[in-house]
């Protein structure tokens, strides 16, 4: 279950727009939300203090806009490295979920440039719902969910079952990408989609919640189709597993992959025009 939320706030970006249009799922409704803001260290006393004035007038605001029951909401304030910090703050009260806001930066640039949001999504293990900047935040009405043979993919269905759990008002847009199917043999009937083994094990999941579908299988890589089908299918949503492959004993190392955005979850978070929620833990 979703019981707490990190909203990590910079003051820029959609993150605040985003948990506004997730507070429509029933799921989600009674969820508590920390609200927090990260101040980095400054040159003098005095800019500090600037700083942590407006810090503290940008969060009093994000509770204004978010009108929640104030037992429901809170505010954290807090100085130091700002992707550090998110990280601590999120172990600390346990959250089921992180929301904020991301630059999309590709590759190197994303670590050159310091991105808050490429290192928590490499550093954290737990649920991360990115926001783009240049991305318009919608009501949620359509969730692709991405799926294969891995049991990454099966958390990020069980994740989407549970927040369309009881919200009649969205479809769930269920998508096979396989590399290996020709391309000759498409489009693929109905039957046959539905027949496909990873859809015919996710879709009795879907209807066991009552919950709208459709499916889709087609070919090509992954990355490049995850991020078309969003496009196409107008998704407001795409959740995608994105399981921690570091051994426990390197934890606090990065991961190569995520840092060069050479993995499959950085490249659709990168590139695609959507929120993207990556699953991480199991899902109950």
């Amino acid at each position: 279950m979703i019981q707490k939320i990190l909203l990590a706030d910079s003051g820029t970006g959609h993150s605040v727009e985003m948990l506004q249009s997730l507070m429509d799922l029933p799921a989600i409704q009674g969820a508590s939300v920390t609200a927090l803001h990260v101040v980095s260290q400054q040159l003098s006393k005095d800019a500090m203090e600037e700083k942590s004035q407006e810090g503290e007038k940008l969060l009093e605001k994000t509770v204004q806009t978010l009108k929640l029951d104030p037992s429901k909401i809170s505010k954290l304030l807090r100085q130091g490295d700002p992707k550090s910090v998110v990280c601590k703050t999120a172990e600390e009260i346990n959250a089921d979920l992180i929301i904020m806001g991301s630059r999309g930066l590709k590759r190197l640039v994303s670590i050159l440039e310091n991105s808050v949001s490429q290192y928590v999504f490499q550093l954290t293990d737990r649920p991360m719902l990115l926001v783009k900047d240049d991305i318009y935040v919608k009501k949620i009405k359509r969730v692709m969910v991405a799926l294969d043979k891995s049991g990454a993919a099966q958390v990020s269905l069980d994740l989407a079952c549970f927040l369309l759990r009881g919200y009649s008002d969205a479809e769930l847009i269920l998508t096979r990408i396989n590399p290996d199917l020709d391309p000759k043999l498409l489009p693929l009937s109905k039957e046959d989609t539905e027949n496909n083994p990873v859809m015919a094990e996710s879709i009795p999941k879907v209807k066991n919640q009552g919950i709208k579908y459709r499916c889709v299988v087609t070919a090509g890589r992954p990355g490049q189709q995850i991020c078309n089908l969003a496009e196409e299918y107008n998704a407001d949503l795409l959740i995608l597993g994105s399981p921690d492959r570091r051994p426990s004993v390197a934890k606090v190392l990065p991961d190569l992959d995520r840092l060069l955005g050479t993995s499959l979850s950085d490249y659709v978070r990168v590139n695609a025009n959507c929120p993207v929620l990556l699953a991480r833990k199991e899902f109950a």
